[in-house]
């Protein structure tokens, strides 16, 4: 089934706004997606008919909003393929995941010079927090530089291992070059070498389908602002058999069971990693946005975006005074791109922000690829579902008037 991106564009209020006096033209997804009305409608909803706190209360309101907060576990783990509901853990995106992983699991798990391998495309949610255990307890970080086509290859992770090497931290899907790295080949020769293993999902879960049971990852980070959802939501995959090494980092709320004195014992697995009054109404949003994303199909969205990612492609070849970083197989469609001449990737995305059209210009979150790639910053276009060849085109038009000015 195709896409009617048509009636998709329909759902989403702020693509009919316009910018400049122009079109808005929204290429910035790979920092945040747009949000369908449908997740508007039931976070409003939520908010003005059905609030209150949940696990705590006996009340009629307490319950429902319970029962819709914890119904969402379900669909988060139909929708990464986990086997089993409580491996899901909500979280308030990537980065709560990540340094969940560092805090609970890597920090009573790891030793002075054990091993952490992880590629220079990483994100810096994907590195900090592995910083962290570098500086506090000895880790030793080893890195993996990705192939001249942006391209990462499995067996170079793998000849990154050694004796002292407990986890392997990877991305799915690069935000900057749209990599999509074969993170199952390393997730299973990793198993089978006592290694654990993360991946980064913020870019791949919203593009493609994702199958953590498939992959043999023992952890896996999403976040909900990247999937057509609210920020501050989110879920962090655990394999289950991961739960016995790990330790609460943060305390109080659900993630207690009995508090004394001279005692303490900690709730069950996931609840002992959900501290505090959680983002209810966020997470319920966030499993609106599930349901939205599975009724159009992750398959017919990812073959949507392909066909994006290939004109976006063809289009940018025709402009030889643009350079476009990375170009592996099978990438996602993620454009980062210099222009030659004066132009700084800042000065691009002013000027053709006066012509509608978004896009996101910086280092992305991911200086050590930058400094890898001998840049300092680069243009990122970054596709969605509801992105059409026409925007493509208006982006190209913007570009050349931008070239126009500086060449």
């Amino acid at each position: 089934m195709s896409i009617d991106v048509a009636a998709v564009r329909a759902e989403f209020p702020i693509l009919s706004r316009k910018v400049h006096d122009r079109p808005l033209v929204y290429l910035d997804n790979a920092a945040s997606a747009q949000k369908p009305q449908v997740v508007i409608d039931a976070v409003t909803h939520a908010y003005a008919h059905e609030y209150a706190n949940v696990h705590r209360g006996l009340h009629f309101l307490s319950n429902l909003a319970t029962d819709n907060y914890e119904a969402v576990r379900g669909k988060l783990q139909a929708f990464l393929g986990a086997r089993h509901e409580e491996e899901i853990i909500y979280t308030t995106g990537s980065t709560q995941g990540l340094n969940l992983v560092s805090y609970g699991w890597g920090a009573p798990n790891l030793q002075e010079g054990d091993e952490i391998v992880l590629s220079v495309m990483e994100h810096h949610a994907n590195i900090v927090p592995w910083h962290f255990l570098r500086e506090r307890q000895g880790a030793v970080l080893k890195w993996v530089e990705p192939e001249a086509d942006g391209s990462l290859d499995p067996q170079r992770v793998l000849d990154a291992c050694g004796p002292r090497t407990r986890l392997i931290a990877l991305t799915h899907m690069s935000n900057v070059l749209g990599t999509v790295v074969d993170v199952e080949t390393v997730c299973r020769a990793a198993r089978e070498r006592g290694i654990a293993t993360v991946i980064d999902g913020s870019q791949a879960a919203v593009h493609m389908p994702v199958n953590v049971a498939e992959i043999g990852c023992d952890f896996y980070a999403i976040t909900g602002h990247k999937l057509y959802g609210p920020s501050a939501s989110g879920a962090l995959y655990v394999r289950r058999e991961r739960f016995g090494e790990m330790r609460p980092f943060i305390g109080g709320g659900d993630m207690i069971r009995e508090v004394h004195r001279d005692r303490i014992s900690w709730n069950d697995p996931p609840h002992e990693f959900e501290a505090g009054t959680p983002g209810i109404v966020q997470m319920i949003g966030l499993g609106v946005a599930l349901d939205w994303l599975t009724g159009l199909g992750m398959e017919n969205i990812a073959a949507h975006e392909r066909a994006l990612r290939d004109y976006a492609r063809e289009r940018l070849a025709g402009l030889n005074w643009i350079t476009v970083q990375g170009d592996a197989p099978g990438k996602g469609a993620i454009f980062s791109f210099t222009m030659e001449g004066a132009a700084h990737p800042h000065d691009i995305s002013t000027v053709i922000d006066r012509k509608g059209v978004a896009v996101r210009a910086g280092h992305h979150c991911a200086q050590p690829l930058m400094e890898f790639l001998g840049l300092t910053a680069t243009t990122r276009a970054s596709l969605a579902v509801y992105n059409t060849p026409a925007e493509i085109d208006a982006l190209i038009d913007a570009l050349e008037t931008c070239h126009s000015l500086f060449a």
